[in-house]
């Protein structure tokens, strides 16, 4: 039976759960806090979101999208890095001025205001560098919090192929894994990547500025060095961190799987061999980091080790430089200084190369997803479907879900508005697959599915799905309330009309029962409730949809004598006065329905109703008797 809601059940703030019990309530000495806490919270609630089923203009996504929706926040971000940068190197100038004209002419004068403002230049660069942060920080949550919008957004659009193919732990790999890569490129690396790079440039031409000869010994000897070590880096870590987004999709997925099926898994005894299993998965993502690890102890000390080379070497001529009175001490410092300040750059760079890199990998593979359009797609001339009386017909409709694998050939079928039709066949004959087309969950590879003449392809999804009902053999119930399950296609349906679908489908007996009502906690999938209880919520969120058409896998296969009664008292309800598809695997169910259709083989091979295909001597008949003697047997 379900449970009330996490700190409910009227329990105070200050009350303490019992071992094992869900959270109480807030300690009475953290309620003043998390009152300021949540007050400061944006209610998104009421929102409005935008959706539209048609893709956006296909187009490659990438790091450079992201920065350009939001360009002014960047520009922004980018004058605070250059001035952070000038007063970061104003300290190595300011030194040099302060031993040639300070020291070296023994001016207490010019030393302390030289002083002072080497100390406001400091203060400068602190202020503005927390500006930036918090700026940059701000602007990189926007960012994130639109590009996961974004991607939900995408997969609510996709297809269901999409979903059947893929495993929905390397769908969740897009959505946590990849933007937390990007995370913690947007928030560590791309903006430091600006300010080394910027500095970098900066001291380059201070250097070449200061002393013509040094500056092109450092460029020409460090720069080719640093550019070839860099363009291997580049080359050698793009392939490993692709892997690296690649692997973990595949621990991720793996994890989903097993936590998803672990009822199966304790039934057959398979945790050895999932762990054994799972640790080979875990141990190529483990490999994949590893190559990543070496590559920067490649990159990291051989850089540092050129930066080194590349000060001994101007140490030494620019001591030659200073003793031929070619150079003072003042400027030979504050080269050198410079030249701390250009290489310290690039082990920064290094080692937020790999936050790059990662990210980047993060990137493409959100492209990737992007780039997938819905097989169901809505054309932009696309209308919107007039109220309906509910006649299908499928005219000359072939489909599979592969192309070189057909599962329907050329059916032609018309149900008249009204009336329920069931229809019957053989496992993996093809009746599933015809649901599926009449809600369009897939287009036919030939052939038309039309709905009161409309044909599906022509009309809007959305006015198309609010008047279609579906229950699956398998209802699906979300965590939330029984009323939010209730009311899942219609949210704005107001108490009378909930108590109206749950009276409906005999539901009632249990909100009555339950603590809270229809307030009371459903869990995840359902697992609070029974799987007579879950069908019943489930025919009660279609009745409440109020469909013209009622599409229903067989809704009483799994369950026990007494269930099965009461889901097709509830069924006959739901269907009254509609026009309904029933997927029926027991012919008892379709014996309840105005005609049937003889699915085999991917084709129509009988039609009619009941008692005229029972007196024919087709496919049904011999399913009939096949039926009715294992029914006097049992």
């Amino acid at each position: 039976m379900a449970f009330g809601p996490v700190g409910g059940g009227g329990m105070g703030r200050g009350a303490v759960a019992a071992p094992g019990l869900e959270f109480a309530g807030i300690p009475e000495e953290l309620a003043a806090t998390a009152d300021k806490l949540t007050a400061k919270e944006p209610d998104w609630s009421g929102a409005h979101v935008p959706f539209r089923h048609a893709a956006p203009a296909a187009r490659r996504f990438g790091l450079r999208d992201m920065l350009l929706a939001h360009r002014r926040a960047m520009i922004l971000a980018l004058v605070l890095v250059i001035v952070e940068t000038a007063a970061m190197q104003a300290g190595p100038l300011l030194t040099q001025f302060g031993i040639d004209r300070g020291i070296a002419r023994h001016d207490m004068r010019a030393l302390v205001v030289i002083a002072l403002v080497y100390i406001v230049t400091v203060i400068l660069a602190a202020t503005v560098s927390g500006l930036r942060v918090s700026w940059t920080g701000a602007v990189g949550q926007r960012m994130l919090y639109d590009l996961r919008v974004r991607v939900f957004a995408h997969l609510q659009r996709l297809s269901l192929d999409f979903f059947t193919d893929e495993k929905a732990g390397r769908i969740m790999t897009r959505m946590t894994s990849d933007i937390e890569a990007l995370n913690q490129l947007l928030q560590d690396g791309l903006v430091s990547l600006c300010v080394q790079g910027l500095t970098m440039l900066v001291v380059t031409v201070v250097l070449l500025v200061d002393d013509l000869k040094l500056g092109l010994i450092t460029v020409f000897f460090v720069l080719p060095t640093m550019g070839a070590l860099t363009l291997w880096f580049r080359r050698r870590s793009d392939a490993a961190y692709d892997d690296v987004r690649e692997q973990i999709a595949n621990v991720l997925s793996d994890l989903q799987e097993n936590l998803s099926g672990m009822p199966v898994v304790t039934a057959t005894g398979r945790q050895r061999r999932n762990i054994a299993m799972h640790r080979a998965i875990v141990g190529r993502y483990r490999g994949a980091n590893v190559e990543t690890a070496r590559l920067n102890a490649i990159y990291g000390p051989g850089s540092q080790l050129v930066g080194v080379i590349g000060q001994g070497l101007i140490l030494l001529i620019g001591g030659w430089f200073v003793l031929h009175g070619q150079l003072t001490v003042g400027k030979l410092t504050a080269f050198m200084l410079y030249l701390g300040s250009f290489f310290a750059p690039i082990q920064q760079m290094v080692q937020l190369y790999g936050t790059y890199q990662a990210g980047q990998a993060a990137v493409r593979k959100l492209s990737d997803l992007f780039a997938i359009a819905p097989s169901v797609r809505q054309d932009a001339d696309a209308v919107p479907l007039p109220p309906i009386s509910g006649t299908i017909e499928l005219r000359g409709v072939s489909f599979g879900y592969r192309p070189d694998e057909p599962v329907l050939h050329d059916i032609d079928l018309v149900i008249p508005a009204g009336q329920t039709i069931a229809l019957v066949g053989p496992t993996g004959a093809g009746k599933s697959t015809i649901a599926k087309l009449v809600t369009r969950f897939y287009d036919p590879t030939a052939g038309q599915v039309l709905i009161d003449g409309h044909d599906l392809r022509e009309v809007t999804l959305d006015s198309l799905r609010r008047q279609l009902g579906v229950v699956p053999q398998e209802p699906f119930l979300f965590a939330g309330s029984l009323r939010d399950n209730l009311a899942f296609a219609r949210p704005d349906a107001g108490d009378d009309e909930v108590w109206d679908a749950v009276t409906a489908v005999g539901l009632d007996d249990l909100v009555r029962r339950l603590p809270d009502g229809l307030d009371s906690y459903v869990h995840e999938r359902g697992t609070s409730m029974s799987a007579g209880e879950r069908q019943l919520v489930a025919l009660g969120r279609a009745f409440l949809a109020q469909p013209r058409v009622v599409v229903l896998d067989e809704a009483t296969s799994n369950l026990d004598l007494r269930s099965e009664r009461r889901i097709e008292a509830a069924l006959d309800r739901l269907v009254e006065g509609r026009t309904a598809v029933l997927i029926a695997h027991r012919l008892s169910t379709a014996m309840r329905a105005d005609r049937v259709a003889v699915i085999d083989g991917g084709r129509l091979v009988e039609y009619g109703s009941h008692d005229d295909l029972v007196r024919g001597e087709g496919r049904y008949r011999e399913m009939f008797r096949t039926w009715e003697h294992s029914w006097q047997h049992s």
